[in-house]
């Protein structure tokens, strides 16, 4: 028995015809749809492509697999082919519709808003929902496909068989991976890092530019990229600036001298704060939290409405009060001060040059004295010193005496 040719066009054509019918139905409702709901023309260039995919592969399965093929080995190769294709057009259509919903989701939470938290919540839970239902309809038409081999379904039976085991090996080899899985879904859905929030992490400061199941990524100030594993974010501590709100406030401290006159300083704060849009207006305060070292330790703090505003804002507030205290507060300019004081002689000069030594008393003692060079002298040393001093008296020794006896 061979094909029957009739027959086989016959189907092709009812199947041709029904899946051009199908099409053109699909596409004059997608039309209206489009008319009367804003996304309508979204969907339908998101769907086009996989639907007519999906409805050509449909027709000539339908018109290969109603055909008698009789003799022809390869008939039956041309029908499982054609089988595993519907299954992928299906599996293409099944992913669309799951891409464009979530696509959907993610417009209605826009990011480009002060007030952002809950669409950068949405979006790093759908960004991950994406990757894990894009996987699971591969791995599921993928898995359908292979059923389609009877060699196939038998070793999936065996493997059935022994999942235990299987399980076991599998989850000793991926525990690192499955890790980092679970904690990325642990990330994703207990809100603990959302998409763009402001983090500290290894000493460096950056934004959260991408969530996947297995790793993180930060982009850093300069434009680096730092990226972490899942689980550092569940087994280490970090900074989270924007935990619940991306609004920010920020301190700028300056050392300035005792002189500083702070309630001008207030003033040109004001001036300062009013002439920018970086500051959002709901913190200014100005206060001397310290005073050492010969300084004066001036602190401002400010807010903003993010983490990039508030840093540009604290070097804008830092650089208008330096350039204002050097033009209106010069007595305010941190300056160092030494002052000269005139003090007595050291007592221990004093000490020396009174003549009082180390070894006193007895004439062997003021001996020692002199010859370890202390301030006493020997009584013979000091008795020619004195005549040396007064020549009269060394002249006529006896006048002194007759005095004396006088």
């Amino acid at each position: 028995m061979t094909v029957s040719w009739p027959d086989f066009f016959a189907f092709l054509a009812t199947a041709c015809v029904t899946a051009l019918a199908v099409i053109v139905l699909g596409a004059l409702a997608f039309h209206l749809v489009g008319r009367y709901w804003s996304r309508g023309r979204t969907l339908r260039r998101s769907l086009r492509a996989p639907f007519r995919t999906f409805a050509v592969v449909l027709a000539l399965y339908v018109a290969v697999t109603r055909t008698p093929y009789g003799t022809w080995d390869w008939w039956p190769t041309v029908q499982h082919t054609l089988r595993i294709g519907l299954v992928g057009a299906c599996a293409w259509l099944v992913g669309a519709l799951i891409i464009y919903a979530e696509d959907v989701s993610l417009r209605r939470h826009r990011t480009d808003v002060p007030d952002n938290l809950m669409a950068r919540r949405v979006r790093t839970q759908v960004l991950l929902l994406r990757r894990l239902t894009v996987v699971a309809v591969a791995v599921v038409a993928v898995g359908v496909a292979l059923f389609t081999f009877p060699d196939v379904r038998a070793v999936g039976a065996s493997l059935l068989a022994s999942a235990g085991v299987i399980s076991v090996i599998v989850g000793i080899a991926a525990q690192s991976s499955l890790a980092n899985v679970f904690a990325g879904m642990t990330i994703a859905f207990s809100d603990m890092l959302r998409i763009d929030d402001a983090v500290i992490v290894e000493e460096e400061w950056g934004w959260v530019e991408e969530i996947t199941l297995t790793y993180v990524v930060v982009r850093l100030w300069d434009d680096r990229r730092l990226i972490l594993p899942s689980t550092y974010f569940t087994q280490n501590p970090y900074q989270n600036w924007t935990r619940h709100a991306s609004e920010l406030l920020g301190a700028v401290e300056l050392d300035v001298d005792w002189r500083v006159d702070t309630q001008a300083m207030r003033q040109a704060l004001d001036r300062i704060l009013a002439d920018t849009d970086l500051w959002d207006g709901r913190v200014k305060v100005l206060q001397v939290t310290d005073a050492l070292a010969g300084y004066v330790r001036v602190r401002v703090l400010v807010t903003a409405r993010d983490a990039p505003t508030l840093f540009d804002l604290r070097c804008h507030v830092r650089e208008q009060l330096i350039a204002w205290m050097q033009r209106h507060d010069e007595d305010g300019l941190p300056r160092q001060r030494t002052e000269l004081v005139e003090s007595n002689a050291h007592p221990y000069l004093l000490r020396r040059a009174s003549g009082v030594g180390l070894f006193t008393g007895d004439p062997e003692a003021e001996d020692r004295a002199a010859r370890a060079g202390g301030g006493g002298e020997h009584p013979e040393q000091r008795e020619r010193g004195e005549q040396d001093a007064d020549p009269e008296r060394s002249e006529h020794p006896e006048d002194g005496r007759a005095g004396d006896d006088g």
